[in-house]
């Protein structure tokens, strides 16, 4: 009984998975094997960060007038809102709060995977305590 209330009331082909802030790594297969089901766009924006359509004026690239983009860019310029609408609907009211003023979905599991994980450095560290920690045992 106590591990439903960690991971919430299960899964779906239409709802991502719930994340409470207990077993980030779980949720985070989840919610990629979600994302990728729902469109392999979405995904990508997620790891290249949003897409700006741009044009090139006087040999620089700018940032494209939303009225000049073309059917194409408007649907990958959504996958970023689409990531970011799965990503908040996925996550208690404390864990929303923490990535409500990112600027981008990328920018949000960012924040998360280093909240619930650490930087690669802590991630590293605690690798080799625990792998002092078997060889004193």
């Amino acid at each position: 009984m106590a591990d439903k209330m960690l991971f919430g009331e299960g899964a779906s082909i239409n709802r991502p998975p719930l994340f409470c802030g207990v077993n980030y790594q779980f949720w985070k297969v989840g919610m990629k094997i979600f994302i990728h089901s729902t469109d392999k766009g979405i995904w990508e924006s997620i790891q290249n960060g949003p897409f700006v359509p741009q044009v090139k004026k006087d040999d620089v690239l700018v940032d494209k007038p939303s009225s000049e983009w073309i059917k194409a860019e408007c649907k990958k310029v959504k996958f970023d809102w689409i990531a970011k609408n799965i990503i908040t609907s996925s996550l208690s009211c404390d864990e929303f709060f923490r990535v409500s003023q990112c600027s981008s979905a990328k920018e949000m599991l960012d924040i998360l995977e280093v909240t619930h994980e650490g930087t690669n450095d802590v991630k590293r560290v605690r690798k080799h305590a625990l792998i002092h920690e078997y060889e004193l045992s």
